[in-house]
């Protein structure tokens, strides 16, 4: 999936995000809805791959290849090098998108590199692969009023007046996302 110098190409996108039906209305898990907003766009539909659930489908007559990991956000990072080698990608292919406490709730930002940002999931991917180089949009759902509230925080599910908002930023990231892969 890596061009001949070496450049990827954006093929794979990586939803973080915690498994199970508890957890996926969840401030955590807004990886994953942005994955199930790009699964229709690609025509993807979800089946049970190892550790994590792949969806594949195409844009713009690219193979675009979509994994949740069914691993707990800090313990995402080995099944997602696991996941990627399954499907002979690389960090340079990969397009990891998760949740930011640190942006405001609906805010979608696009970084091509960088820390963790004290995001456990993230340290875990960056410390699994072995680099930073890897491209990622991050979805506000907000910081709560103290420090202590952190885990509540994003292990809560979104306020109904917080909906709209959710849901064009799912809507936004997705969008990213395609751009990235484009």
């Amino acid at each position: 999936m890596a061009h001949a110098d070496g450049r990827g190409i954006g093929r794979v996108v990586v939803g973080l995000g915690n498994p199970g039906p508890e957890y996926r209305d969840t401030r955590h898990n807004v990886g994953h809805r942005v994955l199930d907003a790009l699964a229709k766009t690609v025509r993807g539909s979800w089946r049970r791959d190892g550790a994590a659930v792949l969806a594949r489908g195409r844009w713009r007559g690219e193979s675009v290849c979509l994994i949740k990991p069914l691993a707990f956000m800090n313990e995402s990072g080995p099944v997602v090098a696991k996941t990627l080698s399954r499907v002979d990608a690389g960090p340079v292919d990969l397009i990891l998108v998760y949740d930011d406490i640190d942006l405001p709730l609906g805010t979608v930002r696009v970084r091509m590199k960088g820390s963790h940002g004290g995001h456990n999931g993230v340290r875990s991917v960056i410390e699994a692969l072995g680099t930073q180089e890897i491209k990622r949009v991050k979805v506000g759902i907000g910081r709560p009023d103290r420090k202590n509230d952190i885990r509540d925080h994003v292990l809560t599910s979104f306020e109904r007046e917080e909906l709209p908002a959710v849901d064009a930023a799912v809507a936004e990231a997705a969008e990213k996302v395609l751009a990235l892969l484009a």
